[in-house]
């Protein structure tokens, strides 16, 4: 049968920014399934063992609290996460925000090296810890979390996010040749405009209502719509000849 309930049982699984949104939603579908988990967050993580309680019965969890834009707690972070796993077989990327919408006249170069600590370089170098494990153990599998600005640009005020995630696009793409010799995948989700606190925070109601009208099945996205994508690409059975992929969950919004 090659769709296995059980398939994640008793997996290490870390995922990063998981503390709401897509990768709240991801990790406790991998709780569910009988992973263990690692749940990440900084700013959002006052309630989060209550409301992964309210969801799930299952203890096998931890959540370790890191700002991921200092590269010393992103490194703590695996450390600590591996060494509570005591190894790791698979990796979602999913931290990572717009911090603040910036225009190009007036964005600074902090505000510049922000975003991109947080959406590139702490993807890339959770990418470079976890793949030392995976190459020694000849398995490991890293799903990223993109979006949909990585190919349209964005709109006005997001072209230093847009540009830091489609970096994430194109690591997932070119690190392709270096980790499929020890048997390790790599593949992005790329979700459109998806009704997060994302939103909430970067974009007015008449801003999202617009967008809804363009969407062909006329109506925004969920987490909850992100996670089956998520499950698949993280499964060696459904998805084990599938790596440098970058699958766009976005309700047809390319075709209007």
């Amino acid at each position: 049968m090659i769709f296995d309930l059980k398939e994640f049982q008793n997996k290490k699984i870390i995922v990063t920014g998981s503390s709401t949104g897509i990768g709240f939603e991801s990790a406790i579908e991998f709780l569910e399934l009988g992973a263990n988990v690692i749940f990440h967050g900084n700013n959002s993580i006052g309630d989060l063992e209550q409301r992964i309680k309210e969801r799930s019965s299952s203890q096998n969890f931890k959540i370790i609290k890191a700002d991921f834009t200092n590269l010393n707690q992103v490194n703590d972070f695996m450390n600590e996460a591996t060494n509570h796993l005591e190894g790791l077989d698979i990796l979602i990327n999913n931290a990572g925000t717009m911090v603040g919408r910036y225009n190009l006249d007036t964005i600074t170069e902090n505000q510049f090296l922000e975003i991109f600590d947080l959406n590139a370089k702490s993807a890339f170098f959770t990418t470079q810890y976890a793949s030392n494990i995976f190459k020694e153990q000849k398995s490991g599998c890293i799903v990223n979390v993109s979006t949909i600005s990585a190919r349209t640009g964005g709109s006005a005020g997001s072209s230093v996010y847009a540009a830091s995630k489609a970096f994430v696009s194109g690591i997932t793409r070119s690190l392709v040749s270096e980790l499929s010799p020890y048997n390790v995948r790599i593949n992005a989700i790329s979700p459109g405009t998806i009704t997060t606190k994302f939103h909430e925070q970067y974009s007015s109601p008449e801003k999202l209502e617009n967008t809804r009208l363009k969407i062909p099945m006329k109506r925004l996205g969920t987490a909850t719509d992100c996670v089956g994508s998520v499950m698949f690409l993280s499964s060696e059975k459904l998805s084990g000849y599938i790596t440098g992929q970058i699958l766009e969950i976005n309700g047809g919004q390319f075709i209007s």
